[in-house]
């Protein structure tokens, strides 16, 4: 079993997967920015063992947030071997922004970009001592191309799949392996507003959470570094 971190798991894409990896048996730390989200779910906090579930606090455009949820997390399982990056932000900035959505673009770098980016740092050293660590990354198909007017979302996923690429080349000789899941629409809050694509045709939650868990239990030759998942055809992936 594993000593797994999983960020933005209070809902969507995240608590899918911490609900079925819960049922495997797997150890969890969850980081979320409200824990009375988990409250009477699942995944609240008072109804699992404590030696290996845990709830923390997890702010991505905050380092110590980071630092203190890793440093939480190896006092309680003594070890880590796995993340899970599922927090991110969708906003809908066009290519030629007001002024008054700079911190839109802002906030998207800091949360989709740099908080995979720092949270990933802080439990380097745990993942290094597995041999079989693993990251998981939830990306996007707007990491693999830009469609649309969504530059500014576009953009910071392009850049978490540059850093995914260099993620899996520093831990490769340590044995982390990489995984980046490029999803189009997902049946989540973030796709609530998607009127022209039936929920019901998109990429279920619960989907996902089968393939982190199947990404689990593959040995290090096996593992690959990205799924690109289709709820509707794409006639220009890159």
């Amino acid at each position: 079993m594993r000593k797994i971190l999983i960020s933005g798991a209070s809902r969507g894409i995240g608590k899918a997967i911490a609900l079925k990896l819960l049922k495997e048996g797997h150890s969890l730390s969850l980081g979320v920015r409200e824990k009375g989200d988990l409250f009477n779910t699942p995944l609240d906090p008072k109804k699992n063992n404590s030696d290996s579930f845990l709830v923390h606090n997890y702010e991505a455009i905050d380092k110590n947030s980071s630092k203190k949820w890793v440093d939480k997390t190896f006092e309680t399982f003594k070890s880590i071997d796995t993340i899970i990056h599922c927090a991110g932000i969708f906003k809908r900035t066009n290519l030629l922004f007001n002024d008054n959505e700079m911190k839109d673009i802002e906030d998207l770098w800091k949360v989709n970009v740099m908080g995979p980016w720092i949270l990933t740092k802080h439990a380097w050293k745990y993942l290094s001592l597995s041999n079989s660590a693993r990251i998981i990354v939830l990306a996007s198909m707007s990491g693999k191309r830009s469609k649309g007017n969504l530059t500014g979302y576009s953009m910071s996923k392009f850049a978490l799949m540059s850093l995914c690429q260099s993620m899996r080349n520093e831990g490769w000789e340590k044995g982390i392996r990489v995984t980046a899941i490029c999803p189009g629409w997902v049946n989540t809050d973030m796709a609530k507003e998607i009127k022209h694509f039936p929920k019901k045709n998109m990429t279920q939650a619960n989907d996902i959470a089968s393939i982190c868990s199947n990404l689990l239990d593959l040995p290090n030759s096996s593992i690959p570094f990205e799924i690109a998942l289709n709820c509707q055809l794409e006639t220009s992936i890159y």
